[in-house]
């Protein structure tokens, strides 16, 4: 199921900026002005292109909906299913695990009880897995600090669009009916790059990295999992063994 909690969060989020621009009696129209916008939200996503690679680039694409729209299942719900496993294979066998792979949906727990299946070194195993996992955690960190970089270079964008707008208020201090309206739309540059990263963002970046820990928890469950399997361990002790590497409320969950 898709957790929805970041663009709930972000959409509110301005909802109540808006609302309270309102209930002060500002107008909302006031605030969306192109050129101020296009200024800070454009430059900000160039240069934080300009601070990676076009890989990077490209890969935030898919971050971004990530974000928006992904979930990740506990890690607690491997449990039972690594502890089925165990059953079956200190009472079978590795071999007849095989048949039980198609009724798990972890791509990860099947790559590494496969390779227990095809009788691969125990050490050889861990250390495949492990590397994935390390992989996986630098390509989140990667994906999260594209985000964090976009948060530390906007407010800073709407400065400089302040600055400009206000050199163009001096320009026109011979028309004073003018210079309400210059200096409003002067400090509007401000207020996008400050709301941009503080409500868009940083909580994108933030969510991003809870997404990658969530996940790197369940593999590095996965991992202790095949490798108590491969070894022929008590199903119980597997089961103790797991919930260990659980948090509290996770680990009463699963039990």
């Amino acid at each position: 199921m898709k957790d929805i909690a970041t663009p709930v969060g972000i959409v509110l989020g301005l909802v109540i900026i808006v609302g309270a621009n309102v209930l002060e009696g500002g107008n909302p129209m006031s605030l969306i002005l192109l050129p101020p916008m296009l200024l800070v939200l454009g430059t900000t996503v160039m240069v934080t292109v300009a601070g990676g690679t076009m890989a990077d680039a490209k890969a935030a694409v898919g971050n971004v909906k990530r974000a928006m729209t992904g979930s990740v299942e506990p890690a607690e719900t491997l449990v039972p299913q690594v502890v089925t496993l165990a059953e079956r294979a200190r009472r079978e066998g590795l071999l007849a695990l095989e048949d039980s792979l198609r009724e798990i949906d972890d791509p990860f727990l099947v790559k590494g009880v496969t390779m227990a299946i095809d009788g691969t070194d125990p050490e050889d195993v861990r250390d495949i897995l492990e590397a994935e996992l390390r992989a996986k955690k630098r390509d989140d960190k990667q994906a999260a600090k594209f985000f964090s970089d976009a948060g530390g270079y906007a407010p800073t964008i709407g400065i400089i669009g302040t600055v400009m707008g206000l050199v163009h208020v001096l320009e026109n201090l011979a028309s004073p009916e003018e210079l309400g309206h210059l200096i409003a739309g002067a400090f509007v540059a401000t207020l996008w790059g400050v709301m941009s990263a503080n409500v868009v963002w940083l909580p994108i970046s933030n969510r991003l990295k809870r997404i990658g820990e969530l996940e790197a928890a369940r593999m590095e469950l996965a991992v202790e999992g095949v490798a108590a399997i491969q070894s022929g361990a008590n199903p119980r002790l597997v089961a103790e063994k797991l919930r260990s590497l659980l948090t509290t409320s996770a680990e009463a969950e699963a039990a």
